[in-house]
């Protein structure tokens, strides 16, 4: 049975509430509920993990080295564009991962369009809201 680690970065948790034209009006709590559903459908065990906070986010992703996990999604917000970090914690996991984003963030602001994960990424998800996950989860399913 495979195992997938759902990473959501800052803000996410507001979703649904924050700039739903931009980001949706679907929560976090129903992404994560609808990926369980659809991994479970597919003989996967999806579990998610949220936080605002880059170090534990960290953390987190250098657990899934040791904890079964064999591949990620990974939402990480504003971090995308800024976080060093956890592009290295993501390298040094060296597992699998699709990066996700809700909205096209090519259509936004300039900072929005780099990306320092991007590079080490199996994939990358943009711009198609929460289906976006969940062709992510097929995706990495599919690729085992």
């Amino acid at each position: 049975m495979q195992t997938i680690l759902v990473l959501h970065g800052p803000n996410l948790n507001l979703l649904g509430m924050r700039e739903p034209v931009i980001y949706g009006a679907t929560t976090l709590e129903a992404i994560d509920q609808r990926l369980r559903e659809h991994g479970e459908a597919r003989g996967a065990v999806v579990s998610s993990f949220q936080s605002n906070w880059e170090g534990a986010l960290i953390d987190r992703i250098h657990a899934a080295r040791q904890d079964g996990t064999e591949g990620m999604i990974v939402n990480p917000g504003g971090l995308t564009h800024t976080s060093v970090s956890l592009r290295d914690a993501l390298a040094a996991a060296a597992l699998p991962f699709i990066e996700v984003h809700l909205s096209n963030v090519h259509a936004r602001e300039p900072f929005r369009q780099v990306s320092y994960l991007s590079p080490i990424a199996l994939g990358v998800i943009s711009g198609l809201g929460a289906r976006g996950y969940e062709l992510a989860l097929d995706y990495l399913l599919d690729k085992a």
